[in-house]
């Protein structure tokens, strides 16, 4: 059985509201399709240098249609294919549904550009930080 795939429009830094923000451990908080009701959390890119944070952006830079890059973290991990040359998109379940979140090459660059390790987020980000924080301490533990 074939798993659906959705495409979601693509976000772009001049487009309408779909950013809430980019939490102080570098999560993506996207609102599908810019509605608020329909909120999704992607991992982002965590580094721990300028020069990691320059040969990621180059990596991400050299991608050809049909490739992607992964970033993996201590906790999940992002994947970014690209499309076309001017079209990448972002894996991310919505209600239990694979949505690649389409983005143009500056908007995917800038959200990158948050793991500079002198990013700071905004006061309204580490508020996200928190719910983040609020969300996993509900979560139940496992146990073996």
């Amino acid at each position: 059985m074939l798993e659906s795939l959705v495409l979601s429009p693509c976000y772009s830094l001049d487009a309408a509201n779909w950013l809430e923000g980019i939490d102080p451990s570098r999560h993506y908080w996207l609102w599908v399709n810019g509605d608020r009701q329909l909120p999704v959390i992607i991992p982002g890119l965590i580094v721990s240098s300028i020069e990691e944070l320059r040969t990621i952006i180059g990596q991400f830079r050299a991608l050809q249609p049909g490739e992607s890059l992964k970033l993996t973290r201590i906790v999940g991990s992002c994947k970014i294919h690209c499309v076309s040359s001017n079209c990448y998109a972002i894996e991310a379940r919505v209600d239990s549904a694979l949505v690649w979140h389409l983005f143009d090459r500056k908007t995917m660059e800038s959200l990158l550009m948050a793991a500079h390790p002198d990013w700071l987020p905004a006061e309204k980000e580490l508020e996200l930080g928190r719910k983040a924080l609020m969300r996993s301490l509900n979560q139940p533990l496992y146990v073996p």
